[in-house]
């Protein structure tokens, strides 16, 4: 499927989720002017079709297609990844971000009065919608994507859209700060289970406030709208910059890349050191070896067996 594995962009095919609008739409356009085709699932039929269309004309070739796709839903993702497979070939990279019209950042949903505080009603429904979405989105997208890339037999990427709520402490969405602290705990994670496993390196890109057309969906009533018209501002740039690098570098793994206000630029996020009196003894420290070994040995007889499984 890959013709050329010196260029981490050209002959390679990414699906995107969210890709049809905000830093998703930008981070497909870098792709696809660097040679990559893209495969984008988003609700937004009318915007992903119009994107499609765009970036093919632009190219004058086929470089993108789009299939309607909600991402809580298994049975979409497989169909999104069946599209890649059956147009392009297969997937190597995957982009998380979701979109949906209701006081939206960057990729996926903050929530309003009724879904995001402390306080919101106590409603079972209201209280699962921004975890179902920004954290079961992605936990349901990167599980169809592992098996696709593990059974290619080969190397593959998967960027989870973050936020530096997830990372830092802000007011009134603590829904929205879990979901977004829960994507980056999940993507070390997995990391830890399929990078040395299957090849497969699991990164997060954790933008600030970005100046992006969705910003235009927070209702006036939100109280947070005023303080993200006074905050800095990640620029769209340096969001799209970050997702490349994880592309480009390969010894970047299981790692959150912050995306701070000019002129910071990103940069990988610091891991909390061990508690220094925590010391692993020698007699742990020599079996880790031949646990990590059993693990990897594991986890390929699980993706064989899940791909079978699944019908993939």
């Amino acid at each position: 499927m890959t013709a050329d594995n010196s260029d981490p962009y050209k002959s390679k095919i990414a699906v995107i989720t969210g890709g049809s609008r905000g830093i998703g739409y930008h981070v497909s356009s870098a792709l696809v002017d660097r040679g990559t085709k893209v495969v984008i699932g988003s609700r937004k039929e009318e915007q992903g079709q119009k994107v499609a269309k765009e970036f093919n004309e632009r190219l004058g070739r086929e470089v993108a297609v789009f299939l309607r796709t909600d991402v809580t839903r298994y049975d979409d993702l497989k169909a999104l990844f069946a599209l890649a497979e059956s147009k392009f070939g297969g997937v190597d990279y995957l982009c998380i971000f979701d979109i949906r019209k209701i006081a939206i950042m960057n990729a996926g949903v903050v929530g309003d009065k009724n879904t995001c505080g402390a306080f919101s009603p106590l409603n079972d429904e209201n209280d699962m919608f921004i975890q179902n979405i920004n954290i079961g989105g992605v936990i349901k997208g990167n599980k169809v994507a592992l098996l696709h890339m593990a059974k290619q037999d080969k190397s593959g990427v998967i960027i989870n859209t973050s936020s530096m709520a997830g990372l830092y402490t802000t007011k009134g969405t603590p829904q929205y700060n879990a979901s977004k602290s829960a994507v980056n705990g999940w993507t070390a994670a997995l990391n830890a289970d399929v990078y040395s496993a299957l090849n497969i390196r699991v990164n997060a890109v954790s933008p600030c406030y970005v100046e992006t057309d969705i910003l235009n969906d927070l209702p006036d009533e939100f109280s947070t709208r005023k303080m993200i018209e006074l905050s800095s501002k990640s620029s769209m740039e340096n969001c799209v910059s970050a997702f490349l690098h994880i592309i480009e570098d390969s010894n970047i793994n299981g790692e959150i890349l912050g995306v701070w206000p000019e002129p910071l630029g990103f940069r990988i996020e610091p891991k909390l050191p061990m508690h220094p009196e925590l010391v692993p003894s020698k007699e742990i420290l020599d079996y880790v070896p031949e646990y990590s070994e059993a693990q990897d040995k594991m986890n390929k007889e699980k993706a064989a067996e899940a791909i079978k499984r699944a019908g993939i």
